[in-house]
């Protein structure tokens, strides 16, 4: 026998008895599950009702212990409007110990009107270009201008979003696929997963929320097929019993936990085992308008970080 032989048969017993040990009860060898883990943000809608205006939205998000954000750009609009700068902001974010995750826009990027779609294309730009300036390196991109339209040719959406990804590379913002579970158009988790897939872009993400897929009908299953590199950001709310996703509305959103949607197994399958996952919480709920926005804001945090304890 040649020793080549020997060693391969040496090394075979030794992989043989590794096996066999590992099949033991109290002796197998188990791997570390890694813990999941969370970045908490604030959605501006959940205190958007309340009219502060984005400076006070800022600094109600501050104190109730967010260090994350998403904004709108209509009250960063409406702030510069009225003789606020985009240094201001920038210091003022700065100062309240905050960081913007993403921004909430609506450029209709995405409908068949030519002339419409060269106008979003520059308002992508112009927002871009705001929002590079105060550190944030998302904005939201989904189907504004074609929720009602008929269907659209999804490998036409595709090189569409392939236009805004890559206004995005020059401007040092990424437009994430947003899922509205409302919309004619990108609808159901399938649809963005095409497109995201179809436009052929390395920085192609995806924005999804839980109120959305229950709205269009997209099966949690389907989740473990969306990648880790395609999710940086997810939206969370929690939704009531006994309200088909058929007459459900943006307004019917409440607290993570206080609902039947099922939060924990979503963020089990969506969360990377390599970084933390970006939440936010993202609710229109005219009942919590009516409330203290600070106690709004402190109860979200609370209850997304009950939601998400012990999830590994």
């Amino acid at each position: 026998m040649t020793s080549l032989q020997t060693n391969r048969r040496n090394m075979l017993k030794a992989l043989g008895a590794t096996v066999a040990v590992s099949q033991l009860p109290g002796l197998a060898y188990s791997q570390p599950v890694a813990k999941k883990s969370f970045v908490y943000s604030l959605n501006m809608s959940t205190i958007r009702g309340h009219k502060l205006g984005f400076a006070k939205e800022l600094e109600t998000a501050s104190k109730a212990g967010f260090r994350s954000v998403e904004i709108w750009m209509d009250s960063l609009q409406t702030y510069l409007s009225s003789g606020g700068t985009l240094a201001d902001a920038s210091k003022m974010v700065k100062d309240l110990g905050l960081k913007i995750e993403n921004c909430i826009g609506f450029a209709q990027w995405i409908v068949d009107d030519e002339a419409t779609r060269a106008k979003a294309l520059e308002q992508v730009k112009r927002e871009m270009d705001m929002l590079a300036t105060l550190g944030c390196k998302r904005t939201a991109a989904p189907p504004m201008g074609a929720t009602k339209e008929p269907s659209l040719e999804l490998k036409r959406v595709a090189e569409r979003y392939r236009a805004v990804l890559e206004i995005g590379d020059k401007m040092g913002v990424v437009p994430h696929l947003e899922l509205w579970g409302f919309s004619h158009n990108l609808n159901r988790l399938s649809d963005v997963l095409f497109v995201a897939a179809e436009c052929s872009h390395p920085s192609a993400r995806l924005l999804l929320d839980v109120y959305h897929l229950y709205k269009g009908g997209s099966s949690i299953d389907s989740l473990p097929v969306v990648g880790k590199g395609a999710l940086e950001i997810f939206h969370v709310n929690d939704y009531p019993a006994n309200t088909p996703a058929a007459s459900i509305t943006d307004a019917d959103r409440i607290y993570t936990g206080d609902g039947v949607a099922p939060i924990r197994p979503i963020l089990q399958a969506l969360c990377p085992e390599d970084r933390p996952l970006i939440i936010s919480f993202e609710v229109f709920n005219t009942t919590y308008y009516g409330q203290d926005p600070l106690l709004v804001a402190k109860t979200a945090l609370a209850k997304m970080k009950a939601v998400t304890e012990g999830l590994g």
